[in-house]
């Protein structure tokens, strides 16, 4: 995948996490300048690596809040096999942090 795919609520998110082997999800909301800022990042992780990359608003399906936990966003939330092995709550975050993110968490490496 060479950009974040939009998961619109958790149905669609359970789907994603479960048809991927490693998947990476950003939580944002709308308005948030870090989150906004966060797309292009993801989508140069998406280019870079075999991790499948999606975003997903909280908001628009509330359960996920209290189902994950988000106090803050961006947040981001690393699955291996359906399971959720890693998350960060650090604000915005660049290619180089995120890739970081994904190696120190999955065993992915990126040249």
């Amino acid at each position: 995948m060479s950009k974040p795919v939009r998961l619109s609520d958790a149905a669609e998110l359970e789907a994603f996490v479960a048809e991927n082997d490693l998947a990476l999800v950003e939580f944002y909301t709308d308005g948030c300048a870090m989150c906004a800022a966060m797309e292009p990042v993801l989508g140069n992780v998406a280019k870079a690596t075999d991790v499948a990359v999606g975003m997903a608003n909280p908001r628009d399906d509330p359960p996920l809040v209290d189902e994950y936990d988000v106090r803050s966003v961006p947040l981001l939330l690393l699955f291996r096999d359906g399971e959720l092995v890693a998350r960060k709550a650090e604000g915005f975050q660049g290619a180089d942090d995120v890739v970081a993110f994904l190696e120190a968490n999955s065993g992915v490496t990126v040249a």
